[in-house]
C-alpha cells in the first residue's frame, strides 16, 4: 500500500494590524519563543513529511535562520514569499510544493496551539472526503443583520461552527481550485466577491462538499493584545 505523502504549508506573510505592534504578530514572543514556532513545532513533531513556510517579502532569510535553522525545524523544505492577501500567499504556497505530494495541510501560523490530536485527525479524515476544515461549534448565540444593522435571523447555534486551520485538502483538489481562483480574481474583485479562506476556494469552485472536524477551542489566532495574554494562560496552565 502506497504511503501517503503530506505537506503542510504555514502561512506567516500576515501583517497583523490589529495587534498594534511594530513586531508582526508571527514573531511575538509567547514564553521567550515566537508565535510561529510553536506551530512549526507541532507539524515538526507530527505525521507531516514536509513543510512549506511562506514568510513576508524580505522575511526569508530572517525566518530560515532566526526561526527554522534555531530551533532545528528539520521539515521546513522551502521559506518562499508570500503575497498581498492571503489567498495570494496560499497560491505561492502551492507553487512552491514541487514534490510528490497527496494531501496538503495549509494552516495560519499565528495559531500556536495546533497539535498533534488535530492534525491526526484531519489527516483521517482527508483520506475519506477529499476535503476537511477544523473548527468548533459556537459557544454563543449568532445574529445575522441586514444592511441597516437590525436582527435578520437566528440561526440554530448547533449548525454554526468556528472555522479554524488547518483546511486539508487533496494536492490535485486545492491546487486546481487555485488556479481557478488566481485566473478569475479581477472578476471576483468587481462581483465584491471576497475569499476568506481555502475551504470557500473549493466551495466556489470546484463545488465540492467540505466536511468539518474538531479542532479545539484553545486552537485560537493570535490578532489581538488580548490573544497573546490568552496564549501565556494557556502556556501556563
Amino acid at each position: 500500500m502506497k504511503m501517503r505523502k503530506t505537506t503542510a504549508i504555514i502561512l506567516a506573510a500576515g501583517q497583523g494590524k490589529r495587534m498594534n505592534s511594530a513586531v508582526r504578530k508571527q514573531y511575538l514572543l509567547i514564553a521567550g519563543k515566537p508565535v510561529l514556532y510553536y506551530s512549526l513545532k507541532a507539524f515538526e513533531e507530527s505525521l507531516i513529511d514536509d513543510i512549506v513556510l511562506v514568510a513576508g517579502n524580505g522575511e526569508i532569510d530572517f525566518c530560515q535562520k532566526e526561526i527554522v535553522e534555531k530551533y532545528g525545524i528539520s521539515k521546513v523544505r522551502t521559506v518562499t514569499a508570500g503575497g498581498k492577501e492571503r489567498y495570494h500567499s496560499v497560491a505561492y504556497g502551492l507553487a512552491a510544493v514541487k514534490w510528490d505530494c497527496d494531501y496538503v495541510f495549509i494552516h495560519d501560523g499565528a495559531r500556536p496551539f495546533i497539535n498533534a490530536s488535530i492534525i491526526e485527525r484531519a489527516f483521517l479524515c482527508v483520506q475519506e472526503t477529499a476535503a476537511c476544515v477544523v473548527g468548533m461549534p459556537v459557544k454563543d448565540t449568532i445574529k445575522l443583520a441586514d444592511k441597516d444593522g437590525y436582527v435578520e435571523s437566528t440561526p440554530n447555534r448547533s449548525d454554526v461552527w468556528q472555522i479554524q486551520t488547518p483546511q486539508v485538502f487533496e494536492k490535485k483538489l486545492i491546487a486546481t481550485a487555485y488556479e481557478k481562483l488566481i485566473a478569475q480574481e479581477k472578476q471576483l474583485d468587481a462581483a465584491n466577491v471576497s475569499i476568506t479562506d481555502d475551504a470557500m476556494v473549493v466551495e466556489y469552485f470546484m463545488q465540492k462538499p467540505i466536511k468539518l472536524i474538531e479542532g479545539s477551542y484553545e486552537n485560537i489566532k493570535i490578532t489581538t493584545p488580548e490573544d497573546l495574554k490568552m496564549a501565556e494562560l494557556f502556556l501556563n496552565v
